[in-house]
Protein backbone atom coordinates (compact mmCIF):
# COMPACT_ATOMS: atom_id res chain seq x y z
CA UNK A 1 0.00 0.00 0.00
CA UNK A 2 1.33 3.19 -0.82
CA UNK A 3 1.70 6.21 0.91
CA UNK A 4 4.16 8.79 0.52
CA UNK A 5 3.75 11.41 3.25
CA UNK A 6 3.85 8.22 5.78
CA UNK A 7 6.70 7.25 3.79
CA UNK A 8 8.38 10.35 3.83
CA UNK A 9 8.05 10.73 7.64
CA UNK A 10 9.13 7.92 8.81
CA UNK A 11 12.17 7.64 6.72
CA UNK A 12 12.99 11.28 7.78
CA UNK A 13 12.58 9.85 11.52
CA UNK A 14 14.97 7.42 10.73
CA UNK A 15 17.67 10.03 8.99
CA UNK A 16 17.38 11.90 11.85
CA UNK A 17 17.89 9.39 14.43
CA UNK A 18 21.25 7.60 12.51
CA UNK A 19 22.28 11.27 12.19
CA UNK A 20 21.82 12.10 15.50
CA UNK A 21 23.88 8.81 17.00
CA UNK A 22 26.85 9.33 14.43
CA UNK A 23 25.12 5.97 12.49
CA UNK A 24 23.99 7.52 9.34
CA UNK A 25 26.53 5.67 6.72
CA UNK A 26 25.58 2.79 8.22
CA UNK A 27 21.84 2.80 8.36
CA UNK A 28 22.29 4.20 4.93
CA UNK A 29 23.65 0.74 3.98
CA UNK A 30 21.59 -1.16 6.03
CA UNK A 31 18.69 0.33 4.12
CA UNK A 32 19.98 -0.29 0.82
CA UNK A 33 20.53 -4.15 1.65
CA UNK A 34 16.76 -3.94 2.41
CA UNK A 35 15.83 -2.28 -0.39
CA UNK A 36 17.54 -5.13 -2.47
CA UNK A 37 15.84 -8.03 -0.66
CA UNK A 38 12.56 -6.41 -0.93
CA UNK A 39 13.31 -5.88 -4.70
CA UNK A 40 14.75 -9.10 -5.58
CA UNK A 41 11.84 -11.09 -4.01
CA UNK A 42 8.18 -10.67 -4.93
CA UNK A 43 7.30 -13.47 -2.12
CA UNK A 44 8.69 -11.04 0.28
CA UNK A 45 6.91 -8.02 -0.88
CA UNK A 46 3.37 -10.07 -1.11
CA UNK A 47 4.11 -11.09 2.90
CA UNK A 48 4.73 -7.57 3.84
CA UNK A 49 1.55 -6.55 2.22
CA UNK A 50 -0.44 -9.93 3.42
CA UNK A 51 -2.86 -8.68 6.45
CA UNK A 52 -3.43 -12.27 6.75
CA UNK A 53 0.62 -12.60 8.37
CA UNK A 54 0.76 -11.38 12.23
CA UNK A 55 2.93 -8.44 12.68
CA UNK A 56 5.02 -10.55 15.17
CA UNK A 57 5.25 -13.06 12.32
CA UNK A 58 6.66 -10.57 10.05
CA UNK A 59 9.38 -9.23 12.32
CA UNK A 60 10.58 -12.83 12.30
CA UNK A 61 10.68 -13.39 9.82
CA UNK A 62 12.33 -10.08 8.39
CA UNK A 63 15.09 -10.51 11.53
CA UNK A 64 15.52 -14.51 9.95
CA UNK A 65 16.04 -13.27 5.85
CA UNK A 66 18.36 -10.02 7.52
CA UNK A 67 20.55 -11.96 10.20
CA UNK A 68 23.51 -10.09 11.37
CA UNK A 69 23.15 -7.74 8.27
CA UNK A 70 21.34 -4.61 9.90
CA UNK A 71 22.57 -2.71 13.18
CA UNK A 72 20.36 -2.07 15.88
CA UNK A 73 19.22 1.24 14.60
CA UNK A 74 17.44 -0.42 11.86
CA UNK A 75 16.60 -3.65 13.81
CA UNK A 76 14.92 -1.62 16.35
CA UNK A 77 12.92 0.63 13.76
CA UNK A 78 11.67 -2.08 11.59
CA UNK A 79 10.49 -3.67 15.61
CA UNK A 80 8.42 -0.43 15.65
CA UNK A 81 7.16 -0.34 12.23
CA UNK A 82 5.69 -4.12 13.03
CA UNK A 83 4.08 -2.68 15.78
CA UNK A 84 3.01 -0.05 14.33
CA UNK A 85 1.23 -2.06 12.22
CA UNK A 86 3.32 -0.12 9.56
CA UNK A 87 5.42 -2.65 7.75
CA UNK A 88 3.47 -3.11 4.43
CA UNK A 89 4.92 0.52 3.82
CA UNK A 90 8.33 -0.46 4.20
CA UNK A 91 9.28 -0.65 0.69
CA UNK A 92 8.36 3.38 0.17
CA UNK A 93 10.00 4.14 3.77
CA UNK A 94 13.22 2.92 1.96
CA UNK A 95 12.80 4.32 -1.03
CA UNK A 96 12.25 7.56 0.88
CA UNK A 97 15.33 7.04 2.90
CA UNK A 98 17.69 6.71 0.13
CA UNK A 99 15.81 9.79 -1.63
CA UNK A 100 16.50 12.08 1.56
CA UNK A 101 19.78 10.61 1.93
CA UNK A 102 20.60 11.48 -1.04
CA UNK A 103 19.75 15.10 -1.03
CA UNK A 104 20.99 15.49 2.18
CA UNK A 105 24.35 14.47 0.72
CA UNK A 106 24.01 16.34 -2.73
CA UNK A 107 23.96 13.30 -4.96
CA UNK A 108 22.17 12.85 -7.81
CA UNK A 109 21.31 9.94 -9.62
CA UNK A 110 21.04 9.61 -12.92
CA UNK A 111 19.76 6.43 -15.16
CA UNK A 112 20.97 5.33 -18.39
CA UNK A 113 19.54 2.98 -20.29
CA UNK A 114 21.26 1.25 -23.56
CA UNK A 115 20.26 -1.36 -25.74
CA UNK A 116 23.44 -3.48 -25.20
CA UNK A 117 25.87 -3.77 -21.86
CA UNK A 118 28.42 -0.57 -22.17
CA UNK A 119 31.81 -0.89 -20.96
CA UNK A 120 33.22 1.07 -17.66
CA UNK A 121 35.22 3.67 -20.17
CA UNK A 122 31.81 4.35 -21.79
CA UNK A 123 29.83 4.84 -18.40
CA UNK A 124 32.80 7.24 -16.63
CA UNK A 125 32.37 9.51 -20.54
CA UNK A 126 28.58 9.56 -19.54
CA UNK A 127 29.54 10.67 -15.71
CA UNK A 128 31.97 12.96 -17.11
CA UNK A 129 29.11 14.61 -19.88
CA UNK A 130 26.58 14.76 -17.42
CA UNK A 131 28.27 16.30 -14.13
CA UNK A 132 30.17 18.90 -16.71
CA UNK A 133 26.38 19.81 -18.32
CA UNK A 134 24.63 19.83 -15.03
CA UNK A 135 27.56 21.05 -12.94
CA UNK A 136 26.86 18.37 -10.00
CA UNK A 137 29.54 17.03 -8.37
CA UNK A 138 28.50 13.98 -6.97
CA UNK A 139 26.43 11.72 -9.77
CA UNK A 140 25.54 8.53 -9.60
CA UNK A 141 24.62 6.49 -12.47
CA UNK A 142 22.21 3.45 -12.61
CA UNK A 143 22.77 1.43 -15.98
CA UNK A 144 19.84 -0.97 -17.62
CA UNK A 145 19.69 -2.77 -20.67
CA UNK A 146 16.87 -2.84 -22.86
CA UNK A 147 16.99 -4.34 -26.05
CA UNK A 148 13.66 -3.16 -27.39
CA UNK A 149 16.25 0.44 -27.87
CA UNK A 150 17.40 -1.24 -30.96
CA UNK A 151 20.37 0.83 -30.63
CA UNK A 152 21.49 4.49 -28.81
CA UNK A 153 20.72 5.36 -25.41
CA UNK A 154 17.56 6.64 -22.81
CA UNK A 155 18.74 9.17 -19.93
CA UNK A 156 17.03 9.99 -17.26
CA UNK A 157 17.63 12.40 -14.64
CA UNK A 158 15.72 14.77 -12.50
CA UNK A 159 12.73 15.26 -14.51
CA UNK A 160 15.08 15.22 -17.28
CA UNK A 161 14.73 12.97 -20.57
CA UNK A 162 17.26 12.62 -22.98
CA UNK A 163 16.17 9.63 -25.40
CA UNK A 164 18.84 8.51 -28.16
CA UNK A 165 17.04 5.59 -29.05
CA UNK A 166 16.92 4.36 -32.48
CA UNK A 167 13.69 2.39 -31.57
CA UNK A 168 12.35 6.15 -30.79
CA UNK A 169 13.60 7.65 -33.79
CA UNK A 170 11.76 4.56 -35.81
CA UNK A 171 8.78 5.68 -33.85
CA UNK A 172 8.79 9.78 -35.04
CA UNK A 173 9.24 8.37 -38.47
CA UNK A 174 5.95 5.70 -38.46
CA UNK A 175 4.52 8.72 -36.91
CA UNK A 176 4.79 11.34 -39.71
CA UNK A 177 3.94 8.62 -42.36
CA UNK A 178 0.72 8.14 -40.34
CA UNK A 179 0.35 11.91 -40.51
CA UNK A 180 1.22 11.99 -44.23
CA UNK A 181 3.09 14.97 -43.54
CA UNK A 182 5.30 14.01 -46.68
CA UNK A 183 2.53 14.12 -48.84
CA UNK A 184 1.66 17.73 -48.49
CA UNK A 185 4.97 18.55 -49.63
CA UNK A 186 4.97 16.67 -53.08
CA UNK A 187 1.47 18.57 -54.05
Amino acid sequence: MANPRLAKRYAKSLLDLSKEMGKLEQVYNDVAFLQKVVKMSRPFEIMLDSPIIHADKKYKIISSVTGNNISQITSSFIRLLCNKGREDHLSGILTSFIEQYNQLKGIHIAKLTTAIPVSDSIIREFESKIKSASRVNELRLETKVDDSLIGGFVLEMEGMLIDGSISKDLKDVKKQFDNNEYLHKLR
